[in-house]
């Protein structure tokens, strides 16, 4: 191919890559948000999504696409709830302190992790795709489910952007987000919202991963590297901001398809480091956050 069906090529990858990359860090951008907590083990949700999807799909017969459906929905829940647990069982007894809340959440990720090698295994392990649709362009053709995956993302944004924004739900985390002392003096429950906001960050994380995990493989160590991209993401965009999320996921995720395509993913790492590290000196609440005041 020329150079402009590899351009093409690379930038299609690269906005496979940005979908995926937008839920898991809205994911964690969320957290931050409204709780004011890193959630390191954040990862390890998206991993355990993966390994899920791949423990649904094999379970039931029939047409792939049944088991992936099942996988889409059950796998999440099931990571919601894992995250719910850990947020009443661990990080409510520290009171959401932020040093404590960072080596809770190291813990967790070890604790995920050596669980999944436990049950799961080593082995990375495929999951059937619903569909083998490809579309056919000028040059190539191209896989209709990747496509879709970017269709998806695109509609859980929107719909996550219209639940903050146009719903009850969506004003009593901002109101928790602002100010959590008089929420409470308001009689907003606090602790339930901080409960239902980490287990939806899971969820979104575990999204991302059964959406992913048909194009490559689900594996106990796959929660890494959309960890270190996620938070990439979130300090580029703004801590908090999704609007800033999405526009630095689209951002890394293009670079990353397009400069490993032409150069190498370690150039790709590289630059998505620089930037980081430009973004932390000139400009440290990020592209599209607020300075605290």
């Amino acid at each position: 191919m020329h150079f402009g069906p590899h351009l093409l090529l690379a930038a299609l990858e690269g906005l496979v890559t940005s979908a995926v990359l937008a839920l898991t860090a809205l994911g964690l951008s969320l957290v931050f948000g409204v709780m004011r907590i890193v959630n390191v083990a954040h990862g390890e949700f998206f991993m355990l999504g993966a390994v899920l999807a791949w423990a649904v799909s094999t379970a039931i017969s029939g047409h792939p696409a049944i088991g992936f459906v099942a996988a889409l929905v059950i796998a999440p829940l099931l990571v919601g709830l894992v995250a719910f647990l850990a947020e009443w069982l661990v990080l409510r007894r520290l009171n959401y302190n932020p040093e404590s809340t960072i080596v809770a959440t190291i813990g967790m990720l070890y604790i995920i992790q050596q669980l999944a090698l436990t049950f799961y295994g080593p082995e990375a392990r495929p999951v059937e795709p619903p569909f083998s649709y490809r579309i056919l362009l000028p040059w190539f053709g191209y896989s209709g489910y990747k496509l879709s995956v970017v269709a998806a993302s695109a509609i859980l944004l929107v719909l996550t952007w219209l639940v903050l924004t146009r719903t009850k739900v969506g004003l009593i985390m901002r109101a928790t987000q602002y100010d959590r002392e008089t929420a409470q003096a308001f009689g907003i429950p606090v602790e339930r919202v901080y409960a239902g906001v980490f287990a939806i960050g899971a969820m979104l994380a575990a999204i991302a991963a059964v959406l992913i995990v048909p194009i490559s493989q689900a594996h106990y160590l796959m929660g890494q590297d959309p960890l270190l991209l996620s938070f990439i993401v979130v300090i580029i965009g703004g801590l908090g901001s999704l609007r800033g999320t999405v526009v630095a996921a689209i951002l890394i995720g293009l670079s990353d398809g397009i400069i490993s395509v032409f150069f190498s993913p370690t150039l790709a790492k590289i630059i998505a480091t620089l930037v980081v590290a430009m973004v932390l000196v000139f400009r440290p609440q990020g592209l599209f956050g607020t300075t605290a005041r």
